[in-house]
């Protein structure tokens, strides 16, 4: 009899883009963020992982997920659901003001071009002040990491993420747009005298 063999992390990582803010009690969350821009807020959760971006423009929400345990979350209030392997774009207009659009790409290295990577993106996580989740796998000893940037812009804020997990030598990069349609202001017309 063979035993079920488990699923490594590159199989069952998912985004998912909710219409809704979820509950913290959902993550075991090890550190946050918050940036406003305007009317534009987002505040982004990291966990062992994955993470979470809760985005807000006046009463509309969105939340961003990023997890290897997607069965976890509730399905009320999910929108989108794209599937991590490989390489995936995905565009939505949530409103006639507002436009999401996110990119996920995931490869699968070697041990030591993952541990390489590992190395490089810990330093970055720490000279670019992000949110940085490390810890050792119990089964293979090895490092895993959790990397989350957010960044302003005029009319956007942008999230990109990296989420390495030893099991399978996966690097996982997430690169996040919401975007404010700023409506054209009409010239005024010039009276002729």
């Amino acid at each position: 009899m063979n035993p079920i063999a488990k699923p490594n992390s590159l199989q069952s990582y998912t985004m998912l883009l909710y219409r809704k803010a979820l509950h913290p009690e959902f993550f075991a969350i090890d550190g946050r963020a918050r940036i406003e821009n305007g009317t534009l807020e987002a505040e982004a959760w990291i966990f062992k992982g994955g993470h979470a971006v809760r985005f807000q423009q006046d009463k509309l929400c969105l939340c961003e997920v990023v997890t290897d345990h997607p069965h976890a979350l509730p399905e009320r209030g999910l929108s989108t659901n794209v599937p991590c392997a490989g390489e995936h774009d995905h565009e939505e207009e949530v409103s006639e003001t507002l436009t999401f659009m996110t990119t996920v790409q995931t490869e699968t290295l070697a041990e030591h071009l993952y541990l390489g990577t590992y190395k490089e993106m810990l330093a970055h996580g720490r000279d670019n002040e992000s949110l940085v989740s490390s810890w050792t796998d119990s089964v293979t000893n090895k490092p895993n990491l959790s990397v989350v940037d957010l960044q302003r812009f005029r009319t956007e804020i942008h999230v990109q993420s990296w989420h390495l997990r030893s099991d399978c030598g996966l690097v996982l990069r997430t690169q996040s747009m919401f975007q404010l349609e700023v409506p054209a202001t009409k010239p005024e017309s010039r009276k002729s005298k």
